[in-house]
């Protein structure tokens, strides 16, 4: 107890050399945590607000493929699907279906290929909630033949709400057909130069591929706890194993460069993408029958490679925690042998007075760890602020990075990890910057010490 008076009496008395060093600490850890936390959020949001528009954080697609080699994409035994999730336990909060085309839009002179999505709109809270119109409204698709088309492909085709379009499609048996359509709505584009689908009936869309009324060809699996992702799907793999035949899982994609990708996906729908991979794999071996795909909103971020951009933050803020450190390790060296000079001769006359070696180390040390202690909590106590005010912030849904944010808002999750790592590391600096200075002090001999003039 003796000690820690006596450090805390010692950094008051350099109140202003204290408040510089203790505030660098603070700032470090502060911006650390800030970065950290805007990238944990970043990663959530993107995989909420993707799970939304596609339906689900899990998926299950089938291709039919019969004797002459053609392929059909479609889920043939719904019932063996469900029992298999419900035989997984996995914790489901909705399950959805779809079918898709990919379509050529015509309006007067003017054309635009999109991919149509067919969803049960009676059902499909969660597409309500992430969708934002900027025309029409959802009671439009009231009408079998309704759809929603994005802002993009309205201003292509010069088409509005309350339109009628034309959409050319092949069948799922390859014939071209050519449906009708009216434009009950018209959303935002969700930015991050990705184009999404148009939304229209199930029903509606299942004939026009020449598919029954009630057929999907996408199950989609919204879970309680989009966290458990990965788990989830392993348990559901193991499960639908056990009833289908799975086709392997496609490769994680790796490498490649962020905005190349982004630019190369800049007019293919994630579900369009998701069916071509489905038919393309299904193409290779001889068997025949009904196969099945199981994959996670993760597969289709990581073939946007947008979990790169989490990957550029982190870096970013591995690189300013490198030179924060730098910083620190020079000021507490430097503030520390500045402090020896000081505070020579009371060395030298506490050491009279009995202290000894080891005391003298320690007191420096002691002080050096209760300035760490103050910064680390100051830093933190401002990072909590500096997010809480951050998360106030409100964006429209025209902002290009809508997709990133919580509800038009940011938000910030950190994990215990990205707390207590940063600490640790700023903590083992600190009293290793300490270290030389308190070993220096606790050499110097007190006659010596007392000699001293400064």
């Amino acid at each position: 107890m003796q000690y820690i008076v006596l450090a805390f009496r010692n950094l008051g008395r350099q109140k202003r050399r204290s408040f510089l060093l203790g505030g660098a600490i603070a700032f470090g850890i502060l911006v650390v945590t800030f970065i950290n936390g805007f990238a944990g959020g970043l990663a959530g949001n993107l995989e909420q607000n993707f799970s939304q528009l596609l339906g689900g954080e899990i998926f299950i697609q089938g291709v039919e493929k019969k004797a002459s080699g053609q392929r059909v994409e479609l889920i043939t035994d719904d019932q063996a699907l469900e029992a298999a999730i419900a035989d997984s336990r996995i914790p489901v909060r909705a399950i959805t279906r779809s079918s898709t085309f990919v379509g050529t839009f015509f309006f007067h002179n003017n054309s635009a290929v999109q991919a149509v999505v067919g969803i049960d709109f009676a059902g499909s809270s969660p597409l309500r909630n992430r969708l934002s119109l900027v025309q029409g409204g959802f009671d439009g698709m009231a009408d079998p033949e309704g759809i929603i088309i994005g802002q993009q492909t309205a201003q292509r085709l010069k088409a509005q709400a309350g339109d009628t379009v034309l959409v050319q499609l092949r069948t799922v048996t390859g014939q071209m057909n050519i449906a009708e359509f009216h434009v009950a709505a018209v959303s935002h584009d969700p930015g991050l130069s990705v184009s999404f689908a148009a939304y229209a009936n199930r029903a509606y869309v299942n004939a026009q591929e020449n598919l029954p009324a009630d057929a999907c060809q996408q199950i989609g699996i919204l879970l309680r706890n989009p966290g458990q992702t990965d788990a989830a799907a392993a348990d559901l793999s193991g499960a639908l194993s056990r009833r289908v035949t799975l086709l392997p899982p496609l490769p994680k994609a790796t490498g490649g460069n962020m905005m190349g990708s982004m630019l190369r996906q800049h007019n293919e729908n994630p579900m369009g993408a998701m069916m071509a991979d489905l038919m393309r794999q299904a193409g290779e071996g001889g068997y025949q029958g009904t196969r099945y795909r199981l994959s996670t909103i993760n597969d289709i971020l990581g073939k946007l490679e947008l979990p790169q951009v989490i990957g550029a933050i982190n870096g970013i803020s591995f690189v300013i925690l490198i030179i924060l450190f730098l910083i620190i390790v020079v000021g507490v060296i430097n503030t520390f042998r500045i402090v020896l000079n000081e505070r020579t001769r009371e060395i030298g006359t506490m050491r009279a007075l009995g202290m000894q070696r080891g005391g003298v180390r320690s007191l420096f040390l002691l002080e050096a760890l209760l300035l760490f202690l103050a910064g680390a909590a100051a830093g933190l106590v401002g990072a909590g602020v500096l997010m809480t005010l951050t998360s106030l912030l409100s964006f429209t849904p025209t902002t290009p990075a809508f997709l990133m944010l919580r509800s038009g808002h940011p938000s910030f999750v950190v994990s215990p990890a990205q707390i207590i790592t940063p600490l640790l590391v700023v903590g083992i600096i600190t009293m290793l910057g300490a270290w030389l200075p308190a070993r220096r002090a606790a050499g110097l001999k007190p006659v010596d010490a007392l000699a001293a003039v400064h």
